[in-house]
């Protein structure tokens, strides 16, 4: 795949132009950032989630999934430290009132050469001074000092004003992880080493967000918590870091556009914590963090819930608070990665061009096209189409030149096109086209299902 060929804006029109991706509340001229998945990319964004629910949970013997409220108690981000600490330094351009974030505006002017992450409040606003950091916007230089900026999102629970409580929209789903700890070990009898898993939404009023769906005030997060003894982390963290890679390879992304980036600060209470990085058009970019988080988790809600949160050791009596290796990657930015890789402007013999999403058939929004080569043959393609939607997420296709019906599937991944002819109707054949290498072959109709099926394996 040419990366080269890949440009956001590319991406972001045939995202709307196909339904993959619209702009949020768009008849209302859009909101700040939020975006809608349409009938196509709901459905390639489900069959990654259900890719990793089946790699992570499915598949492990000591993994457990869970649904958590995203409204918790208030006291839940008071122990995780989310309403003390959880800010980004933003500046207002006092120019044209642009809120910009402190450390990307150093980021970007020193084209990554410097790293924010390592800087006091006073460092940054020292090197924006000293080298006369511009307002993206408008080009002037003339900024706010540094304020922390909350990213939580607030509202209020009750019915009067007198009778109200704060209430956050979580900014992780993580905590509903941690708080279910001992529920889910006593339910089903799960003995540490194990694991928990979610897929949830989160939010986060972030003050720059942008590149396409890369940062949102509103995300949907895959995270799974892994218990263990300490003196077992560092192993599960090891472990955690190969199982992510490779997931993400499985997927159909290629290793060369993939690389771990340890941190170079690590919070107060981990012992490592890395992120692995995919190079979107952009530039490499954060795509998921694993983390070896200790046992401060699990602590602070023990301390600040007074419940004990130790595990009893069946075997040895022991009772303990577990370490938690995590590891959390967001759909959104993972589904804009699989968008980036599969994209492909290809030259044909003829001298045309094609795009052409090479999404791996298992996460593909459409496994297969029916298309009949003429209308007259719709009620047999009919028939196969409602045959094959038994087992697969089908599209019916009738308007249009044959050629120009595949193209439309090209550009939105699907796999295999069965063309119902003539001959169909003599001896209940159809043509099977390969969307990456254009071939055709003949297959009975009896046979579409098994063939299709082998194909298309998580």
């Amino acid at each position: 795949m040419d990366k080269k060929a890949v440009t956001m804006d590319k991406l972001v029109a045939l995202c709307k132009n196909r339904g993959l991706i619209f702009q949020g509340s768009e008849i209302y001229g859009g909101m700040g950032n939020t975006w809608d998945y349409g009938p196509v990319g709901v459905e390639l964004k489900n069959n990654i989630k259900r890719a990793w629910w089946k790699k992570f949970v499915q598949e492990s013997d000591n993994s457990f999934g869970i649904d958590a409220a995203i409204l918790m108690n208030s006291r839940v981000w008071d122990a995780s430290g989310h309403t003390t600490s959880f800010s980004d330094p933003q500046m207002d351009c006092k120019n044209c009132k642009t809120r910009s974030r402190a450390d990307n505006l150093i980021e970007a002017h020193s084209k990554g050469k410097v790293n924010p992450d390592l800087m006091s409040n006073e460092e940054m606003q020292n090197y924006i001074a000293e080298h006369k950091v511009a307002c993206p916007k408008c080009g002037a230089f003339n900024w706010t000092p540094i304020r922390q900026f909350n990213l939580m999102f607030e509202t209020s629970r009750g019915v009067t004003d007198e009778n109200q409580n704060k209430i956050y929209l979580r900014p992780e789903t993580a905590q509903g992880e941690f708080v279910n700890f001992l529920n889910v070990q006593r339910t089903m009898r799960a003995k540490v080493p194990f694991g928990i898993a979610q897929i949830g939404k989160a939010f986060r009023n972030e003050i720059t967000p942008g590149n396409f769906t890369f940062r949102t005030i509103e995300f949907e997060q895959m995270e799974h918590q892994l218990f263990c003894k300490e003196g077992q982390d560092h192993e599960f963290y090891d472990e955690y870091k190969q199982k992510a890679f490779n997931f993400l390879t499985s997927i159909g992304i290629s290793a060369e556009h993939l690389r771990f980036k340890d941190h170079d600060k690590l919070a107060f209470y981990a012992k490592a914590a890395c992120d692995i990085q995919y190079l979107y058009p952009m530039g490499w970019q954060e795509l998921n963090g694993i983390h070896n988080r200790t046992n401060h988790d699990l602590s602070r809600h023990q301390e600040f819930s007074g419940k004990p949160m130790q595990y009893l050791d069946p075997y040895t009596n022991e009772k303990y608070i577990p370490y938690v290796v995590e590891y959390s990657i967001g759909a959104d930015r993972l589904t804009l990665a699989i968008l980036c890789e599969a994209y492909e402007e290809e030259t044909l013999e003829n001298g045309e061009t094609r795009v052409v999403m090479h999404f791996a058939p298992s996460i593909a929004p459409y496994k297969v096209a029916v298309l009949p080569l003429q209308k007259n043959l719709n009620e047999k393609a009919m028939q196969v189409y409602k045959d094959l939607c038994k087992d697969f997420m089908c599209s019916y296709d009738e308007a249009g030149s044959i050629g120009k019906r595949y193209r439309r599937q090209d550009e939105i991944g699907t796999p295999y096109c069965v063309t119902i002819d003539f001959e169909t109707l003599e001896n209940n054949t159809v043509t099977l086209r390969d969307r990456d290498t254009m071939e055709q072959v003949r297959l009975n109709i009896s046979d579409l299902k098994n063939y299709i099926q082998e194909k298309i394996k998580f």
